[in-house]
């Protein structure tokens, strides 16, 4: 059984990618297994400043996923490049997904060049459901021309793949994958999570002091399948699918819907050995779905 794919150029042991925000810098979840076993994974949001992040509470439990509105809290770029890499280094030897934040393409641009001189970074995942400061504050991934524009500056700035991770909080997500591929994006991501709520019955107020965050889980895997199908129709560059994905078997129907590399999320929050269970069951799945190579079913349900 191969499960071996290439991203963008860059050739993986297996397709799974613990997803930004659940992982948080690798080295935490070390201190539990082999991380070598990644195919990679995609870390702790950065952006150019320190962020503390939204007020608490920022979870909220649901049926079949959660809601969460951390709101960016990581330590800023200069420090991920000072402190957390170097920690990375040593338990970590393969090339990591860098997930970039901003609130203006500038700070996008400022923090993408930094990472891209780090040697670890292998992918840059540039994430636009970002609100734009400069731009009324709806979110860069709302519109294909906000979208492009920051693809367009990131990719003047860097040497290293740029995937760029789509909100699927649209109407049209098609028209916005095109776009940031017209504009030189070498890969898309999707989704990121769906906006949600939960209010509390004797409160009677949101549960989340934020009042919506973002819904993952289970429950959003048919969004996310759905997504990545049509995206697949319309761009030529490869699809890193992420969205309620739990078990070997999410993989596989997310590459048949059109996925190079499948992100896992919310799952990594509940068993924090997720990702590992499902890279030793791959093999098991494969042969029963006699699939010999990972890559033959990459778009397979087209």
């Amino acid at each position: 059984m191969n499960t071996k794919v290439k991203l963008c150029g860059i050739e993986m042991s297996n397709p799974i990618i613990p997803a930004s925000g659940t992982f948080g810098f690798g080295y935490e979840f070390a201190e539990l297994y082999d991380i070598n076993i990644l195919g990679t994974f995609s870390f702790k949001g950065t952006t150019k400043d320190k962020r503390f992040g939204n007020p608490t509470p920022r979870i909220a439990e649901c049926e079949r996923g959660m809601i969460n509105s951390v709101g960016l809290q990581n330590p800023g770029v200069e420090d991920v490049i000072k402190n957390e890499l170097p920690k990375l280094k040593t338990c970590f030897s393969k090339p990591v997904m860098a997930n970039v934040s901003g609130f203006s393409v500038d700070e996008y641009v400022y923090t993408c060049e930094k990472l891209d001189k780090e040697s670890q970074i292998g992918w840059f995942e540039v994430n636009v459901s970002c609100p734009n400061v400069h731009g009324g504050g709806m979110s860069f991934g709302t519109s294909p021309e906000a979208a492009a524009e920051v693809t367009a500056a990131v990719k003047k700035v860097t040497t290293k793949p740029v995937i760029v991770k789509l909100s699927p909080n649209v109407t049209d997500i098609v028209s916005i994958a095109k776009a940031c591929e017209a504009a030189g994006a070498d890969g898309i991501s999707l989704i990121n999570t769906l906006l949600g709520m939960r209010i509390d019955l004797k409160s009677r107020k949101p549960v989340v002091a934020n009042k919506m965050g973002g819904f993952s889980g289970p429950a959003i895997k048919p969004v996310a399948l759905r997504m990545v199908y049509q995206v697949y129709d319309a761009v030529k560059i490869p699809i890193v699918g992420g969205g309620g994905i739990s078990t070997a078997e999410d993989v596989i129907e997310m590459m048949l819907a059109g996925a190079t590399a499948v992100e896992v999320g919310a799952a990594n929050l509940v068993d924090p050995f997720a990702c590992k269970n499902i890279i030793e069951d791959l093999p098991r799945v494969m042969e029963k779905y006699r699939i010999e190579n990972l890559t033959d079913i990459i778009g397979g349900a087209h």
